[in-house]
């Protein structure tokens, strides 16, 4: 992470969990992190909103001119099937799952080209279902906009390597991980109580696989990292 010290990476949904995890991993490491929550944090931001997220950006621009990695954390899981889901549930994990990190990204390469940042990392926290569907339909909908991020990291790839860029891109897929979001679907509903987390992953796991693949040297580019608990058997 040496080549790192200094340089400036966004972190978004830091505000617990996950991005938390990241945001201080990475402070750690002697990066200049900007964590990016909707309420708390260095920058707001309503990620399900564009014009939230082009004026977050043009604050980063002014205060540190650009950012060298970009890591697309945030997003929301609502019980949703695809057969009795709700309409704003599906539109609230698009806008944010999907339609957020697009449009973070579009950015934070805008700033990156501007400045002729060629060796900047996007990283986007994926999901083990955005690789294989699970038995689970409240999550069905959710795994769809999971997939969309495996087929747009493998996109943006091709898309930086026909602009002769060396910006890299990876999709990083944990599996169940203790967070504040998957504490409080289990208080809601027994499909995704857990009682003991002691063989699950935790944020710090994530945390280290973002230093791992940020770390590589500048010719290696880790496309798709899966991060599971041991017995895991889905994908």
């Amino acid at each position: 992470m040496e080549r790192w010290r200094g340089r400036v990476a966004l972190v978004t949904g830091a505000s617990a969990g996950i991005g938390y995890a990241i945001a201080e991993a990475l402070a750690r490491s002697e990066m200049r992190v900007i964590a990016c929550a909707r309420n708390i944090g260095e920058i707001q931001a309503d990620l399900t909103n564009e014009e939230s997220i082009l004026k977050s950006f043009r604050e980063i621009e002014l205060k540190f001119a650009h950012v060298d990695v970009l890591v697309n954390n945030a997003g929301c899981l609502d019980i949703a099937p695809l057969s009795c889901g709700k309409t704003e549930s599906w539109r609230q994990m698009l806008d944010l799952n999907v339609l957020g990190v697009s449009i973070c990204t579009r950015e934070a390469l805008r700033l990156m080209f501007k400045d002729g940042v060629d060796d900047g990392h996007i990283i986007n926290i994926n999901s083990v279902v955005g690789h294989f569907i699970n038995d689970i339909a409240d999550t069905h909908f959710y795994s769809a906009t999971k997939h969309m991020i495996t087929a747009l990291t493998k996109a943006l790839n091709a898309e930086l390597r026909q602009k002769k860029t060396k910006i890299r891109v990876t999709s990083i897929s944990p599996g169940i991980t203790e967070t504040p979001l998957m504490s409080r679907l289990g208080e809601g509903n027994d499909k995704f109580k857990i009682g003991d987390w002691s063989g699950f992953l935790k944020g710090k796991d994530i945390a280290d696989a973002v230093l791992y693949v940020v770390g590589a040297p500048p010719h290696v580019n880790i496309r798709e990292l899966t991060i599971a608990e041991i017995g895991f058997a889905g994908c």
